[in-house]
């Protein structure tokens, strides 16, 4: 996973990592866990992030520089 792209796209967006934890539903210690690198984010964190930012899981994942969504190609 690249993680700096979760950060990145946050605050590409001005959000904090409070918004973000608080549409997922968890506290903002999980979530920096997850946007650091500290602990592995589960694959409904990775499409719920995916929807929220508007990006595609491969490019949250690293596995392209696409940003563009598959539905939306």
């Amino acid at each position: 996973m690249k993680f700096e792209r979760m950060r990145d796209l946050r605050e590409d967006l001005d959000k904090t990592q409070q918004e973000v934890a608080s549409f997922l539903g968890m506290q903002r210690s999980v979530y920096r866990r997850y946007e650091s690198g500290q602990r592995e984010t589960p694959a409904w964190v990775v499409v719920m992030l995916a929807d929220y930012y508007q990006v595609s899981t491969d490019y949250l994942l690293g596995r392209t520089d696409d940003k563009t969504p598959l539905g939306s190609r």
